[in-house]
Formats: C-alpha cells, sequence, structure tokens
C-alpha cells in the first residue's frame, strides 16, 4: 500500500517548531535580510533563512553585523539565521548571542556547503565536507550554545562524482550533534549552481536519514519544484535564485494564484523593496545595494536593456524611483 505524499500546503514540524507549509526561503547570501525573508512571507512562505552571517563577526561585537545582519521583523514568522565558521568555541559563543538577543530567531542553520573560496579556505562552509569531525563539533556547539534547533545546509560533495561526502556528514550531524534537520543540494561544491541537481541522490539521503530532509538547488519554476518535491520524498523544498524578483512563485506552489504577477504588480512590489531597502540602510546606501535587485524585476518586466543601464547609473533610491515613475505610465502596456 502506497501512502501519499504531504500536499506542499500541509503543516510540519521541525524540532517542535510548527512550520506552517513545505516551501520555504532558502538563504541567499548577501541578500537575504530582514526585508526579503519578509517579502516571502508576505507571499506565502512557510519559513524564511537569513543570508549567510560569520560566527566571527557575532562573536567579536561587529557593528554591522549585529545591528544589520540580525534585524529580524517581527511579522517575519518562522526565521532561522544562518551562521558560518569552523571553529567550535566561536560558534557557541555567537549562538548563545543570537539566543539572548534575537529572541524572534527559532532556528540556528548552519552553512556547510557554500562553495565561494573566500569562505571555503578559511575551512568553513563546503570545506568542512573534508573535515566532518570538526562540522560535527560546531553544530554540536551551535545547539548548546543557543538551545535552540540546529539545521545544516549541505552539497552532495566537493567534486563532481563524489555522492559519498555530503550524505555520510548528513548522518554525522544527525545521529552525533542532534541537528534537526538538513538542507541538501544535489550538487558539488565546485560546479556552483551549474548542471543538473542530482534529484535521485537526494532521494536516498531522505530514504537513509532519521530527520527531516529540505531540498534545495534546480527549483526555479512551478513544474521543477513539484516534480522534484514527489520525485525525492523531501519533507520540503527551498526556493533560492527562483524566487529572486518573483515571490509570486510561492503563492503559485501554494494554490493561492495560478499566473504570475501583472506587469502593475511587478512594479508595486519593486517599489515596495525600494522603500524597505531605504528603511534597511538609508538612501544613498539602498540605491547602492538595489542595483543587484533591479535587474530580477526588469527581467520580469521583459528585460529592457535601456530600463537595465538607467537604473545601474542611479546613485540613490530616489533615482531609482525617477526611473520607475518614469517606466508606470507604459507598464500595463508591456
Amino acid at each position: 500500500m502506497t501512502t501519499s505524499r504531504p500536499a506542499l500546503t500541509d503543516p510540519w514540524e521541525l524540532a517542535g517548531l510548527r512550520v506552517p507549509n513545505r516551501v520555504l526561503l532558502a538563504p541567499l547570501a548577501g541578500i537575504g535580510n530582514w526585508f526579503v525573508r519578509l517579502q516571502a512571507a508576505r507571499h506565502g512562505a512557510g519559513m524564511a533563512y537569513s543570508e549567510m552571517v560569520s560566527s566571527f563577526a557575532i562573536h567579536y561585537g561587529n557593528e554591522k553585523t549585529l545591528t544589520e545582519l540580525l534585524r529580524v521583523h517581527p511579522d517575519e514568522g518562522p526565521t532561522a539565521l544562518q551562521l558560518f565558521g569552523q571553529d567550535p568555541e566561536i560558534m557557541r559563543s555567537a549562538a548563545a548571542y543570537v539566543a539572548e538577543h534575537v529572541p524572534q530567531v527559532d532556528v540556528i542553520d548552519l552553512n556547510m556547503g557554500c562553495p565561494v573560496p573566500k569562505v571555503c579556505k578559511t575551512g568553513a562552509g563546503a570545506a568542512m565536507l573534508k573535515d566532518p569531525d570538526t562540522a560535527v563539533a560546531v553544530a554540536r556547539a551551535a545547539h548548546e550554545g543557543s538551545g535552540k534547533p540546529v539545521t545544516v545546509k549541505l552539497r552532495s560533495g566537493s567534486v563532481p562524482g563524489d555522492t559519498t561526502s555530503g550524505i555520510h556528514l548528513a548522518h554525522r550531524l544527525v545521529e552525533e550533534a542532534g541537528v534537526a534537520a538538513i538542507t541538501f543540494h544535489p550538487r558539488s561544491a565546485k560546479v556552483h549552481h551549474k548542471g543538473t541537481p542530482d534529484y535521485d541522490l537526494a532521494a536516498r539521503l531522505v530514504e537513509s536519514l532519521p530527520a527531516p530532509v529540505i531540498l534545495s538547488g534546480g527549483l526555479h519554476t512551478v513544474e521543477e519544484v513539484k516534480a522534484a518535491y514527489e520525485r525525492t520524498g523531501a519533507a520540503a523544498v527551498m526556493l533560492a535564485r527562483g524566487s529572486l524578483g518573483n515571490p509570486w512563485l510561492f503563492e503559485q506552489l501554494l494554490g493561492r494564484r495560478e499566473e504570475g504577477p501583472s506587469p502593475a504588480e511587478i512594479l508595486a512590489e519593486w517599489q515596495w523593496v525600494m522603500d524597505r531597502a531605504e528603511e534597511h540602510l538609508g538612501a544613498e546606501r539602498a540605491g547602492r545595494y538595489l542595483r543587484k535587485f533591479h535587474p530580477w524585476y526588469v527581467e520580469r518586466l521583459g528585460g529592457s536593456k535601456e530600463l537595465h543601464t538607467a537604473l545601474q547609473q542611479t546613485a540613490t533610491v530616489d533615482d531609482a524611483r525617477a526611473v520607475l515613475d518614469g517606466l508606470g505610465a507604459a507598464v500595463p502596456a508591456v
């Protein structure tokens, strides 16, 4: 007798935390601040993970980290804060700080999958695939320091063809460090985001791991997400690049809408993002910061090179608003 899979709209529990559905926002390095997470929550995400935050920066009291990267909005919903670092005692200290000073955080997530060289050369991120003893010690310290559930994001391996190191480490993290769930990106660290994720490998992990597996990687469309969710048997899915400039994907996956957004909706959402960025960073800093956001919304509106160029030349949020104000009357016809 076969049992039906839970729907993406079904709630589930993560170490006693009730998560209202199975579509989550992934930790997006340099992007996933409070207003990006809030945006995902507004569109239905069951839980949102923060951008990667250095455990060393928290331990040593870096002001920008403490005041900006640890900010949580009261309306975000279930929230995980992602930390990285290779020193167990520093991680213990950082996790304890988060538990004491940012009580809105429900889960500590550990990045053991980032392939970026400047992270890996410190022994953090995906480098931990090669040092499982340290990885287990770091995860144990995060749990002991915070008293909160700990999840870990992993790659399948360090290089193409390595299909065992990620699975082996996942088992050790759960069995030896009490990790509550594993987020699994079934590509090697070497390929970054290129190539096809090995969803059959993810299914093997799901079958063997005595903890929930959250699937990440290659999930850009409704069809891709639903197919991968069914194929792997994962407990939940994480939207990453597929949600950039397209938070409506959460709504589509949760059955709240069938079609994508209208041009007017895209423009209104874009303005909301700019308003929140200015609230977060001030007009001038936000103007520079938003240059990486603008292309996602330009693409949703047809990919105009002229619009892209004009926005990349703006210095402040008001400059960007002026460009969009000029676009406003023409948007419905895009």
